[in-house]
């Protein structure tokens, strides 16, 4: 396994551009620029000694919609590790070229909250590449440790779409989960995109402006997957453990602007969340959180 080390962050605008180059006609043919496809790369991405900026914490917690808090919010740790993800999906060994892969499942872990001062190390990693009925998934790992103790983990489940394959060995986390329906109403306005974007480095064209993401197929800017997450462990925080496991699927994209509903049912094996669109019988996200 080849350790690839960095001492800051990932520059994500650079990442952006190099991720759009395999899409481009010839240019997407070239050695140094096209994928392989037949496994995941051995290379695990680090950072060590990641700190939290003040600052970059408070528009977090303002754009997401959290109470401010001492510790971290369980979401959070994907920001220091979003600059590794793209590093490793742009790298020419990753499996799929990172323009039109969708986010489709995400688990985090949180052993123990993390403080906002404290430091710690990231480390992604690629994993499990395999059939799904109409493509392929893979996964990217995510570890997060103080002190050489884990404190915090993510699985983000990617698709590429392509030929079917054989269907799934194992079933999906929440799988026959129906997301509750609620009665909360959140407004979302046309630029949070841009806001999410702004403050997590994620400026893919589809989340910014409705002609950027016309030109992707999309009828208008969608929001983030993982704001929605966010904004959903948001309006759950005071009844969040202090160590839990959360699980969601992204189903129908958010089309900006629009009002979604929120809803969320707790039984003994945890709560059961979910966004659904105001108008229309369908859903956004569905989400399950367990105790460790």
């Amino acid at each position: 396994m080849t350790t690839r080390r960095y001492e800051d962050a990932p520059s994500t605008l650079p990442l952006m551009l190099k991720a759009a180059l395999p899409a481009l006609p010839v240019v997407g043919s070239l050695p140094g620029v096209k994928h392989a496809s037949g496994a995941v790369p051995d290379l695990v991405l680090e950072r060590s000694g990641v700190g939290t900026d003040p600052a970059h914490l408070e528009r977090y917690l303002d754009v997401c919609g959290f109470p401010h808090v001492e510790h971290l919010p369980a979401t959070y740790p994907h920001m220091a590790a979003f600059g590794l993800h793209m590093a490793l999906m742009t790298d020419t060994a990753f499996p799929f070229a990172p323009m039109g892969l969708v986010h489709l499942r995400n688990r985090i872990t949180q052993h123990r909250p993390i403080g906002a001062d404290e430091v710690f190390d990231v480390s992604v990693r690629a994993a499990d590449l395999r059939p799904h009925p109409k493509g392929r998934l893979v996964d990217l790992l995510t570890a997060v440790t103080i002190d050489g103790e884990l404190v915090w983990d993510e699985v983000t489940t990617l698709f590429s779409r392509g030929r079917g394959g054989a269907p799934e060995t194992s079933p999906a986390p929440l799988e026959g989960v129906e997301a509750p329906r609620g009665v909360v109403h959140w407004r979302l306005a046309g630029d949070l995109g841009r806001r999410y974007g702004a403050v997590s480095g994620d400026r893919n064209p589809i989340h910014l402006y409705p002609v950027t993401a016309k030109a992707f197929g999309f009828p208008s800017n969608i929001a983030h997957g993982m704001w929605t997450k966010a904004r959903s462990l948001a309006a759950l925080q005071n009844r969040l453990p202090e160590a839990f496991s959360v699980d969601v699927e992204f189903k129908k994209p958010v089309l900006l602007p629009t009002t979604v509903v929120f809803g969320s049912t707790t039984g003994d094996d945890g709560t059961v969340f979910g966004v659904r669109a105001q108008k229309k019988d369908s859903t956004h996200l569905v989400g399950r959180i367990t105790p460790s």
